[in-house]
């Protein structure tokens, strides 16, 4: 390695084996609860919760450390009605005017999605992700970002995982195209909108689709060498 400017590991903690292997499969216990949702009550959810869910995803590795993401957390009324509209817009293109194709939809009719999201405004929060293709470790910076999808990924995944681990339930929504959201975010061109998540509780009586619940066996899933 080139030498570079290192500070000792801060804050690394070791366990036991038999505690290592206890922990994990406490979260694998608890990650295996986590479930898609599409019905969301409008019980409000401080917004403390989300934002330490929130700095949880920042902790995320990326390339170069750039830390290509912005995340723009919505709860006003008026703005999520605003993403409805825009998204429901995109999604009637997508299921009514069958853009997707016949296979896409085909491989989404177990879900029985349509292009109404109401829950965009029931939810009582709103997360849209955004990619940055330039930054920097510091803001302000303007250099290339690496690694960018990839990053942007991991760290939406710590994030699901932080929301359900404070007890909230999670909707992952891509319409497209979701350049829409740069205009109601006011984020600049050099973001591209990655994801919209929904959080907040389950309505009363939430369902979940059969077929959501069916994973993958293990051996299907992992080779080791």
């Amino acid at each position: 390695m080139q030498p570079h400017d290192n500070i000792p590991l801060p804050d690394y903690q070791e366990y036991p084996v038999e505690e290592m292997q206890a922990r994990a499969q406490a979260f694998y216990g608890e990650m295996r609860r986590r479930h898609t949702v599409r019905e969301f009550s409008d019980r409000a959810v401080p917004r403390e919760v989300i934002e330490d869910c929130l700095r949880t995803a920042g902790t995320a590795p990326s390339g170069a450390n750039h830390q290509p993401w912005h995340f723009a957390l919505i709860g006003n009324p008026e703005i999520k009605y605003q993403v409805r509209l825009r998204a429901e817009q995109e999604e009637r293109g997508f299921y009514d005017e069958r853009k997707a194709g016949e296979e896409w939809l085909d491989a989404l009719a177990p879900l029985g999605t349509d292009s109404s999201k109401p829950y965009l405004e029931h939810a009582p929060w709103l997360i849209a992700i955004f990619a940055q293709r330039r930054g920097g470790v510091e803001v302000g910076m303007e250099r290339k970002n690496y690694y960018v999808s990839e990053s942007v990924g991991i760290a939406t995944g710590f994030l699901i995982a932080a929301l359900h681990n404070a007890g909230l339930a999670t909707l992952t929504h891509t319409p497209k195209p979701m350049n829409f959201l740069n205009e109601i975010c006011e984020r600049p061109e050099h973001e591209r909108a990655y994801i919209l998540l929904v959080a907040g509780y389950p309505a009363e009586g939430a369902t979940v689709p059969v077929h959501a619940t069916i994973k993958k066996p293990f051996e299907d899933i992992v080779s080791v060498f």
